[in-house]
């Protein structure tokens, strides 16, 4: 085995070591001895570098034109797609999720790339009629400066794309702060970023502690807004420190993801949407589903039909070909797992199936879990309240419509939320009742397409959005001009 690399922070253009000489390692949870590459373990002497050289490049980058910035994005596309295999194989390596999740994540990478890029040549304001009949009124946008970029691991190459591409198309500079457990995926992300040219100090890479670089932006007179997925603490946290400095911040955070299974549902395609919805990724996705409430009268044959599916999924290294389901990211995290289900146990839920911690032959190296399924899951039992972030399912017994709905909303989160019905009225209702930022009929709970805005309700969200033409809300601020001839 090579000798694991060790990456530099990216900063005003240059590749740097940190002030503190100190790296942390990011290891391989499906060998756990394996370091997959060391980060930087940076200091706020770091940060205040890459917010300088943001700032300072600011003022040239805004000045171009959309389509220049536009030009820049494209090439950042095409050098990705050219290292999918790449990014792809050090992302599965980094977080675990399969190889061939790992490559589609890239591909969206590259299509969110080419999406912004082609968002520079769209308008950026309105002519509004005034009352003066000898002036002109209208609208236009300008960038909120030096953008903030902190990003969790679980999607560590769309989620930091998704948020630095419209950043950086709408005239910001960034400053990306990934998670340490995937730092090195995030790495190869900005190398594709500082081989397509862009200027100095536009984009700009640092890792190190949440406590330290991602409060640290939070904190930074000179950060205009600071753009945070994670959990929901974190992310309160971020959101208090920006706002008490009078910044923008957008905080995409937890979920709770209910489904719907309606006593008329194709049953079939439930559990299937059901498995990939709550357990691909291992059920690290905020979108995961994690309850699901069917009708009384289905109930049964759904649970039957559930468990012998999943009992036969493939829960091994992500690098393997047959593997369905990878291990859990980190110790810490299969940890908070296995703590779940011992919790869901201890409350009086009963464990269906699985919720073992995997340890046969080379299972034994990383951190892998087998799925569990529980029944007799009551609403407030904490499996049914509180984030797993991992592949644990609570099924819940319900008697009509209106009652799964009530079930379904009740808790702090509101990210996605999915029913499977063939009743066109139902789906109505649900569409309406529901509390969910993304709402999905037929489909399973996660997943969003690139172009659509992307956000929750309640506490999983600061009530902004993400992706789409709504992006650019975040990134900019609107100027009115009227002008007196």
């Amino acid at each position: 085995m090579s000798e694991a690399v060790t990456f530099s922070n990216y900063i005003n253009g240059e590749w740097v070591q940190g002030a503190s000489g100190e790296v942390g390692e990011s290891v391989n949870p499906a060998r756990a001895k394996e370091v997959v590459g060391r980060f930087q373990k940076s200091t706020a002497e770091d940060l205040n570098q890459a917010v300088q050289s943001a700032a300072t490049a600011q003022k040239k980058w805004r000045k171009l034109t959309g389509a220049a910035r536009g030009a820049y994005l494209y090439k950042v596309a095409d050098i990705l797609e050219a290292r999918t295999d790449e990014v792809a194989e050090v992302m599965t390596k980094e977080m675990g999720k399969t190889l061939p999740e790992a490559k589609g994540e890239t591909a969206r990478g590259v299509a969110i790339l080419r999406y912004y890029a082609g968002e520079g040549m769209r308008k950026v304001g309105d002519v509004i009629p005034s009352t003066d009949a000898e002036a002109f009124m209208f609208t236009t946008r300008k960038a909120l400066g030096v953008v903030g970029v902190i990003t969790p691991w679980n999607f560590p190459v769309a989620i930091p794309i998704w948020k630095m591409a419209p950043a950086l198309i709408y005239g910001n500079t960034v400053v990306l702060k990934p998670a340490s457990e995937a730092s090195i995926t995030a790495a190869k992300v900005v190398e594709c970023f500082a081989e397509a040219g862009f200027p100095e100090g536009v984009v700009n890479y640092i890792t190190g502690s949440g406590s330290i670089i991602g409060q640290g932006l939070a904190n930074h007179e000179q950060v205009d807004g600071v753009t945070f997925t994670g959990s929901d603490g974190v992310g309160q946290q971020v959101g208090q420190a920006v706002l008490a400095r009078g910044g923008k911040y957008q905080l995409e955070m937890g979920g709770k993801n209910p489904v719907i299974v309606a006593d008329d549902a194709d049953l079939d395609l439930a559990v299937d949407a059901t498995i990939s919805g709550g357990l691909k990724s291992t059920g690290q996705k905020c979108t995961a589903t994690s309850r699901v409430i069917v009708d009384q009268a289905v109930y049964e044959t759904f649970k039957e039909k559930l468990v012998a599916k999943v009992s036969e999924l493939k829960v091994g290294d992500g690098l393997d070909s047959d593997t369905w389901m990878g291990p859990s990211v980190s110790k810490g995290q299969l940890d908070t797992v296995l703590s779940y289900i011992e919790k869901g146990k201890e409350e009086g839920a009963n464990l269906l199936f699985g919720g073992r911690r995997l340890e046969d032959g080379k299972l034994g190296d990383g951190y892998y879990v087998e799925p569990a399924i529980f029944d007799e899951v009551d609403t407030k039992m904490s499996i049914a309240q509180e984030e797993i972030f991992g592949p644990v399912l609570a099924l819940i017994k319900v008697d009509g419509l209106e009652q799964a709905i009530e079930v379904a909303n009740d808790t702090k989160f509101g990210l996605s939320a999915s029913i499977f019905t063939t009743n066109i009225a139902r789906m109505m209702t649900f569409i309406e009742d529901i509390d969910a930022g993304l709402v999905r009929i037929n489909a399973e709970s996660a997943g969003v397409e690139l172009q659509a805005p992307f956000g929750g309700m309640k506490q999983s969200s600061s009530h902004s959005r993400e992706q789409g033409t709504a992006a650019i809300e975040f990134f900019t601020e609107v100027k009115t001009v009227f002008i007196k001839g």
